[in-house]
């Protein structure tokens, strides 16, 4: 697809933080759309706090702005009501219709607009064809925003506990937004919920991929009865529900060791259980690490073991992105029966899967596996096809490039009085 436009496709992002440490599967994003010839600018709405900065995110910083400080961002958005109190405040009013029922969103979500505002100058200097927001919640809200402010499409994709859990004025959004994008069948069957009826909104599948040029696939030697789990220390990931699977392991005399990567808010917790368990010379809780260290570990590794589940509350992944990597790495992976993860695990096929919260169908699983070196070797190159089919982000971004022009095409042919007010 070619856009009648002969300048380069510029494209807004808008997130909370960046650069952020668990968001590879984004910067991946960014990369393949810039090769693709699009201009990226990134709005985080957060300031820079991450202590690990990836080598491919720290090439974006100087496209990247954070924010201005709370008076200036404050004054921004003030003085922004008046010179455009229609675009303004009458977002304001559907902030206020849609968020009263959740008043720490409403007021996060202010603060949100006021740092975007903050940022105008820079925004309006760029020039964006259409803003963008990897994320259905602030993100999305503020891209929402500024495509109000700037008279430009804005799109978003919902992902996990952005569309699972939250729900930021999300029909709104849908109504609205120029194209909704997510990452897997399940979530646009999830999303049909808020689809307006009046509507038929664009929703493609476009999957968190891999650059897979930089992921060789090994099919060995690789260091006997090693499990490795990989993410947050977040109850979506499961880890509560290993640990007792790995206990089981041990009461059965099955030989075992088992590295968790990963920092989060159950660090102590799953600390505690470990040691309670005595397991704390067989599993390594081993903290956050850079990619090259979870690339190395998955070159080594026996079996990626992802035990996720959908907690109380509707939260859940996606498609975990470490299970893509761990497949396309020659890793031979074990997980759960949740939300999109069937989408890319096929069970006896690609790797195995088990039912949510059950340690001992995990164990039986993690056991079996363990004593079966045919089958993981099969389930190893049949997860590096799946991957290399479905989850290369060449492929992947060039879908979403595809979109993009499309809407900025239609929106480059728009005719719209209000227009002439803007310039």
């Amino acid at each position: 697809m070619t856009s009648t436009n002969p300048a380069p496709l510029r494209v807004l992002y808008v997130v909370s933080l960046f650069p952020c440490w668990s968001e590879t599967f984004i910067v991946r994003e960014m990369h393949a759309l810039a090769a693709r010839g699009a201009e990226l600018a990134i709005l985080s709405l957060k300031p820079h706090s991450e202590k690990i900065v990836q080598e491919r995110a720290a090439v974006l910083l100087d496209r990247t702005r954070h924010p201005r400080g709370t008076l200036r961002s404050v004054l921004a958005l003030f003085g922004l009501a008046l010179r455009r109190p229609r675009a303004t405040l009458g977002f304001f009013a559907i902030l206020v219709r849609g968020l009263w029922r959740q008043p720490a969103v409403l007021a996060k979500s202010v603060v949100a607009l006021a740092r975007a505002a903050g940022q105008l100058r820079w925004i309006r200097e760029f020039a964006p064809d259409l803003v963008h927001a990897p994320w259905a919640t602030y993100p999305a809200t503020v891209a929402w925003f500024l495509g109000r402010v700037l008279d430009k499409p804005f799109t978003f994709t919902g992902r996990a506990h952005d569309i699972f859990v939250e729900d930021h004025m999300l029909a709104g959004k849908l109504a609205h937004a120029a194209l909704a994008v997510t990452i897997t069948r399940n979530n646009v069957r999830h999303l049909a919920r808020w689809m307006p009826t009046s509507r038929a909104i664009t929703m493609p599948v476009v999957h968190s991929a891999l650059e897979l040029d930089e992921i060789a696939f090994h099919a060995g030697p690789r260091v006997a009865h090693s499990l490795l789990a990989v993410g947050r220390l977040d109850p979506i990931k499961g880890f509560d529900v290993l640990l007792p699977a790995l206990a089981e392991l041990r009461r059965r005399g099955v030989a075992f060791d088992c590295a968790i990567i990963g920092e989060g808010a159950q660090y102590a917790r799953l600390i505690a259980q470990r040691d309670a368990l005595g397991l704390a010379d067989v599993v390594e809780l081993a903290g956050a690490k850079p990619n090259t260290d979870v690339r190395r570990a998955m070159a080594t590794a026996t079996l990626m073991v992802m035990p996720c589940v959908v907690t109380p509350d509707g939260n859940a992944d996606g498609i975990p992105n470490v299970l893509t990597e761990a497949m396309a790495s020659g890793l031979p992976v074990l997980s759960t029966r949740v939300s999109g993860i069937p989408e890319l695990v096929e069970d006896g096929v690609s790797g195995r899967l088990v039912a949510p919260n059950d340690p001992h169908a995990l164990a039986d699983a993690i056991a079996a596996l363990l004593a079966d070196p045919a089958s993981r070797a099969a389930y190893a190159v049949a997860g590096r096809r799946k991957v290399e089919r479905e989850f290369d982000v060449r492929i992947e971004a060039g879908r979403l490039y595809d979109h993009f022009v499309a809407v900025a095409d239609a929106d480059a042919h728009r005719a719209d009085p209000d227009r002439a007010e803007l310039a």
